[in-house]
């Protein structure tokens, strides 16, 4: 579902020899490739927009456009970010600040629909006398969607097996609805306000200057491409080191983490922001390496440990949402006890993530040194 990281692997583009080329070549050619992605990004959701959103494969089209213009749109920020001494400083800053800003408006309407469908599941799920529990090995990492209306009223009119929620599971669900409905109605708003504005203007007329000409730096960019580029990445990776030799991997090295799990919703927030910051630097360090191409020395950690942060943010952000409904000034005191099974529920979840993470970053990679 859009709102989720769905990036794909990119090869180097046709004509970019990343082996023999200048760091000027290598790195040009990579921002060409992905301004060009996000242009027609741009232009199909466009065009979904204009007929009704859906692409003749019952998934809506504009959705889909809003996955590739977010993954070109990362990616040019990555690149941008850290090769950003091989770049014009002001440039690059300023076209940075006005993706992330396109980007996250266009994907917020699918991100509030994505958090939506998680936790009526998961409220389903618990209702129905599901057991409560991490994505472990073996389990999904994604509970079965349902129908957005029908999930409440099945938690209240199934039958309750034993460990099931009771019957303030219907209420909770319908607050629930009620309040991400709303706010991905706003988002939307504020996504057709954003076409429509001249700053939008502005970045699309940026980035289609970009799919011909980068302004790189001469001075800087003319030297091979392993030597130029190569030090800039290995400074994302050690960033990305450092941030993670700073979380408590410790206290996450078990699924079920009731440590974890006795923090207050204050500390959950600092925790989650600092394990959104090792996300970050992770994929900004495997952008890096896309541009790198063939000059990357491959580390099959990346890949696992970056979906077990993408997973992570998806629970964390779905408990932050069952705790802010569960805070609704006067509810009914069975409302509140379902909404605060299911933020433990999406909390387990936060801690099954971390465990992955764990699991997967100090595994030894193969045919890796590291980061």
């Amino acid at each position: 579902m859009a709102g989720q990281s769905r990036d794909v692997v990119v090869e180097p583009g046709p004509g970019t020899d990343t082996a023999t080329g200048s760091a000027a070549e290598v790195l040009s050619g990579y921002l060409h490739q992905r301004a060009a992605e996000f242009l027609r990004g741009l232009r199909a959701h466009a065009q979904g927009a204009g007929t009704g959103g859906q692409d003749g494969t019952g998934r809506g089209g504009t959705a889909a456009s809003v996955d590739v213009l977010r993954a070109a749109a990362r990616r040019m920020n990555g690149a941008l970010f850290t090769y950003r001494p091989l770049l014009d400083a002001r440039w690059a800053d300023e076209l940075r600040t006005e993706l992330s800003w396109l980007a996250g408006t266009l994907a917020r309407e699918y991100a509030y629909a994505a958090r939506l469908e998680r936790l009526l599941s998961a409220l389903h799920r618990l209702a129905s006398g599901g057991t409560s529990g991490p994505e472990a090995p073996g389990r999904p990492a994604a509970h079965p969607a349902a129908p957005t209306g029908a999930v409440a009223s099945r938690a209240a009119s199934g039958p309750r097996e034993r460990g099931g929620l009771p019957a303030g599971a219907a209420r909770a669900g319908a607050l629930l609805d009620r309040q991400l409905t709303l706010a991905r109605t706003r988002a939307h708003s504020a996504a057709l306000r954003a076409l429509g504005s001249a700053r939008f203007h502005a970045v699309a007329d940026a980035v289609a200057v970009l799919a011909s000409e980068a302004p790189l730096r001469p001075a800087e960019a003319d030297g091979p491409a392993s030597a130029v580029l190569g030090p800039l990445a290995e400074r994302t990776g050690r960033q990305l080191v450092e941030a993670v030799a700073a979380l408590p991997l410790s206290r996450a090295g078990a699924p079920y983490n009731a440590d974890g799990l006795s923090r207050s919703l204050a500390t959950e927030v600092r925790q989650d922001a600092a394990w959104d910051q090792v996300r970050v630097l992770l994929r900004l360090h495997r952008y890096a390496q896309e541009v790198l191409g063939p000059l990357a020395e491959p580390d099959p950690r990346l890949r696992p440990a970056g979906d077990a942060l993408e997973r992570h943010r998806a629970a964390a952000a779905a408990a932050a949402a069952a705790a802010s409904a569960a805070a609704t000034p006067r509810i009914a005191p069975a409302t509140a006890y379902a909404l605060g099974v299911l933020h433990a529920d999406q909390r387990h979840e936060v801690e099954a993530a971390r465990f992955a993470f764990g699991r997967h970053w100090t595994s030894t990679p193969q045919g890796a040194t590291g980061c």
